[in-house]
């Protein structure tokens, strides 16, 4: 099998599979190295729009979903609870930011999608005696949600408000945001 053919049926994979697939599962089944996978990744990715890259593979975005980003606030012990609210409403948390003042937006990847899923993220943290993204930024940080609908979305908004955890986003956050939908 040629590079061209292996990246074709990487990409048929990844569209026949509903969870993410790990570089290495894809290495052993072509006889290549873990390296060769993340070349061809990159180059699959150039080509084909929706392709994630995740902690726990590769995966290819759904169309049939909706995304809204969450300002929230909470120390890092809470952590698991809002993360539990947001899947328990029907959530796949995708990703993280935060607004720093001098680094200016950075994001981390989550791909997360039940309690299992939280529980896997909160020992990793734990074992790695790391503290959360947030914590540059007093608590403050952003989650870009996945439901199947926006009454989903609405839903976990209306969850982290009575939680507690919904922050108020800044005259200048709310601006950006108007903008970035023109």
């Amino acid at each position: 099998m040629n590079t061209s053919e292996r990246r074709k049926e990487i990409l048929q994979i990844l569209q026949r599979e509903e969870e993410p697939v790990a570089a290495r599962e894809l290495a052993a089944k072509f006889g290549v190295s873990r390296q060769v996978i993340v070349q061809d990744m990159a180059v699959i990715r150039a080509s084909t729009p929706g392709i994630l890259s995740t902690t726990k593979g590769y995966a290819i975005q759904q169309d049939t979903s909706f995304t809204r980003e969450f300002k929230v606030r909470h120390r890092q012990e809470q952590a698991a609870e809002e993360l539990n609210l947001i899947v328990d409403c029907g959530g796949h948390i995708k990703n993280i930011s935060i607004s720093h003042r001098v680094y200016g937006r950075v994001s981390a990847e989550m791909d997360i999608r039940s309690r299992h899923d939280v529980t896997e993220f909160v020992e990793a943290l734990n074992s790695s005696h790391s503290t959360v993204l947030s914590n540059a930024t007093s608590g403050y940080h952003y989650h870009l949600v996945e439901a199947s609908s926006p009454e989903r979305l609405d839903l976990i908004r209306q969850q982290l408000e009575k939680a507690g955890f919904l922050a108020p986003l800044q005259p200048w956050e709310k601006k950006e945001k108007e903008e970035n939908k023109l």
